[in-house]
C-alpha cells in the first residue's frame, strides 16, 4: 500500500487552562497555568501521522487574523503538504479552549471559525492530490455535507476512509457515511450516534452492532483507558491500552487516529495498527499539551 495520507478536516488554535478544578456556577477561581497551542482534529490527525513518519497531505482553512499564518507555519514545518490549506477572507480561526483538570481530564470548547467554510467545491479543487493517498481522514468539525460529498467522492475512486464523527452530533446521516471504511467513535458519541449506553466494554460492542447491521463496515470504539474495540460483521476484537499515569487526555483519540493511519497505509493490518495506535496514545498522555506532546517516530520508538 501507498504511504500518502490525505486528512480533510480542522484546524484550531488550542487555549489551554489548567485549573485545580471546575469552577461551580458564578465562581471565579485562580488558575495555576495556560498555555496556546496549535489543534483541531483534523490537524492534530495529520500532525500524529506526520511524526510518525508518514506523507501527509491537509486540506482546511484556517482565518485571515494573527493565527492563520502561524498554523500553516506549523505544518509546513511539520512536513505536511499545506498546498490546501488556505485563509478566508474576514473570518477568524478555529479556537478551542480547553480546560484540564488535576486527574487529567479535560473538558473541551470549540468555535469553529473558518473550518465552518470547508465546502465540498474545496475537496473537489484538491481532487488531483486526494487521488494519490492511500487513506482520507475525516472528522466533524466541517461542514457535514463536505464530510458526506468527500466519503462519496472516495468511495468513487476506491480510496478507503476513516471517519472520526467526532465532536459527535445526532442529525449525522448514518446513510450518507456507509462508504466509509472505518468509524471510529469514542464511547460518548457512540452514544450520541446510537441512543444506547456505551460506558463498559459490553455495551460498546452492543451500540457498535446497531451501526454494523445499518452498512458500517468497521466500527473501532476507543474506550480510553481500556483500549479500542473493532466491531465488525464476523467478530469483537478488544485491544488493550497501555497503562500510564495520565497528565493531560487532551488529543489522545486524534494521536490514536493518526497513528492508526500512519501503521495501516504501511502495513495493511488492521488490529496491529490499533495496538500502535493505542501505544501512542498512551505516550502521547503522560505529557501536557495536544500537538505537542505527540513524539516524532524516532521518540516513540526509541
Amino acid at each position: 500500500m501507498g504511504a500518502r495520507i490525505g486528512v480533510v478536516g480542522s484546524n484550531m488554535v488550542d487555549l489551554i487552562t489548567y485549573i485545580d478544578r471546575m469552577p461551580a456556577a458564578g465562581e471565579t477561581l485562580a488558575a495555576p497555568r495556560f498555555a496556546m497551542g496549535h489543534g483541531g482534529k483534523g490537524a492534530n490527525q495529520a500532525v500524529a501521522a506526520a511524526k510518525l513518519g508518514a506523507e501527509v497531505m491537509l486540506v482546511s482553512r484556517v482565518g485571515d487574523d494573527l493565527f492563520g499564518g502561524g498554523t500553516i507555519k506549523n505544518f509546513q514545518d511539520l512536513g505536511i503538504d499545506t498546498k490546501h490549506v488556505r485563509a478566508v477572507p474576514g473570518t477568524q480561526s478555529g479556537v478551542a479552549p480547553i480546560f484540564v483538570e488535576a486527574s487529567g481530564e479535560n473538558r473541551i470548547l470549540i468555535v469553529k471559525g473558518a473550518n465552518e467554510h470547508l465546502l465540498p467545491a474545496d475537496v473537489d479543487a484538491a481532487a488531483d492530490d486526494l487521488k494519490g493517498c492511500a487513506l482520507i481522514l475525516l472528522q466533524l468539525e466541517v461542514p457535514l455535507e463536505t464530510v458526506y460529498h468527500t466519503i462519496a467522492w472516495a468511495a468513487g475512486q476506491g480510496i478507503p476512509v476513516l471517519l472520526n464523527p467526532a465532536p459527535a452530533v445526532p442529525e449525522l446521516d448514518v446513510g450518507r457515511i456507509l462508504g466509509a471504511s472505518f468509524l471510529v467513535p469514542n464511547q460518548t458519541e457512540l452514544t450520541i450516534l446510537t441512543g444506547l449506553p456505551a460506558e463498559t466494554r459490553d455495551q460498546a460492542e452492543a451500540a457498535a452492532r446497531t451501526l454494523v447491521a445499518r452498512g458500517i463496515r468497521q466500527v473501532l470504539v476507543t474506550l480510553g483507558a481500556e483500549g479500542a474495540l473493532l466491531v465488525t460483521a464476523d467478530a469483537a476484537q478488544h485491544v488493550p491500552s497501555v497503562r500510564v499515569t495520565p497528565v493531560d487526555t487532551s488529543g489522545a483519540g486524534d494521536a490514536f487516529i493518526g497513528a492508526f493511519a500512519q501503521h495501516y497505509v504501511a502495513h495493511g493490518d488492521t488490529l496491529e495498527a490499533m495496538r500502535w495506535g493505542a501505544r501512542y496514545a498512551a505516550d502521547s498522555i503522560t505529557r501536557p499539551g495536544t500537538q505537542m506532546a505527540f513524539a516524532t517516530r524516532a521518540q516513540f520508538a526509541g
